[in-house]
Order: C-alpha cells, then sequence, then structure tokens
C-alpha cells in the first residue's frame, strides 16, 4: 500500500492526540463541586473555571484544527 494515499501521516495524528489531550485538561479544569439549593459555593465564579479553562479548550480545538488541516510531506521515492 503506498504511503501518499492516506490524508494523516504520524506526525497529524500525534497533534491531533495532543489537542484532544488539551482539551480534556481544559474540561477537568472546568469541573468541580457546584452550588446546591441550600448552600451557594461561590468558587463557580473562580477565574480559573470561566477564564482559564475556555481558553485551554480553545487552544486544543485550534492545535485539532490545525493538525487536521496539516498537508503531510510527501517523501517520493523513486525505486
Amino acid at each position: 500500500m503506498d504511503k501518499r494515499n492516506f490524508a494523516f501521516d504520524k506526525t497529524n495524528f500525534i497533534l491531533l492526540a495532543i489537542g484532544v489531550l488539551i482539551i480534556v485538561l481544559g474540561f477537568i479544569l472546568m469541573g468541580g463541586a457546584g452550588s446546591t439549593d441550600a448552600a451557594f459555593n461561590p468558587d463557580i465564579f473562580s477565574f480559573k473555571r470561566i477564564t482559564v479553562a475556555p481558553m485551554v479548550c480553545l487552544v486544543g480545538f485550534v492545535s485539532i484544527i490545525y493538525a487536521v488541516i496539516r498537508k503531510p510531506k510527501d517523501n517520493e521515492t523513486e525505486d
């Protein structure tokens, strides 16, 4: 099977996996205890949850877009 027929190469898959891990990290940063009907938890409005975590997710999505758009280099070897 000819390698030139594949849309992605090894680097694309590595970048894609890194992007997914960054997004998962962003969602983990968003997590935590919430408020209940009986008690209000002011931590739901923390800087980490409403600013840092969405930015981390955005970086992950941008890196996935780059991994999909990146064109693999053609290594044409003549046999």
